[in-house]
């Protein structure tokens, strides 16, 4: 028992000698190998942040950057909805969105509830009016295609005053 206290009390005094800087020149690069380690850190976790970004199912993720590829390159939104506007957007969807898409719920398409909080008005106008291009070429139209298993959003010929309607209605969402 004796033995093994010793040997652990001799392997503790040799750690605390081994991890103490002697002098001030080791206490300068302990600060400075703290601060790049601190500067690595602070990197790795913006990368970090990016890959965990990647690693969210398309329809979960929040781009509020990407306008999308079509006409629409600009869509200036009020502060207050529009209520004619929304109703005129529902009645719409009604008509040409409700076959693959749930408000609230996945069906073939992604549900509409809370997608002006992860996408740029440009961008829904811009699937809606443009799914086959989109499809093609945006990335984020690509990982939605993948996620709902290859399902493309057909081209329902909505022009670019329904698909503003469409946005009022889906703020209200």
């Amino acid at each position: 028992m004796r033995s093994i206290i010793k040997f652990l009390s001799i392997g503790i005094i040799l750690g605390v000698i081994s991890c103490g800087g002697s002098g001030s020149e080791g206490s300068t690069d302990t600060t400075s190998t703290s601060q790049q380690k601190t500067e690595q850190k602070a990197e790795k976790t913006q990368d970090e942040q990016t890959v965990d970004q990647s690693n969210i199912p398309a329809s979960q993720r929040v781009d509020l950057e990407n306008k999308g590829i079509g006409p629409v390159k600009n869509v200036e939104l009020d502060e207050k909805i529009d209520r004619k506007l929304a109703v005129k957007g529902k009645e719409i969807y009604d008509v040409k969105c409700i076959a693959c898409h749930n408000v609230d719920t996945k069906l073939i398409g992604p549900p509409q509830k809370g997608i002006m909080k992860k996408r740029t008005p440009e961008w829904v106008m811009n699937m809606i009016m443009n799914p086959t291009e989109m499809l093609e070429k945006d990335p984020l139209a690509k990982d939605l295609l993948e996620e709902y298993n290859g399902t493309p959003m057909l081209d329902q010929n909505i022009t670019r005053e329904e698909a503003r309607a469409l946005v009022e209605y889906f703020r209200t969402l």
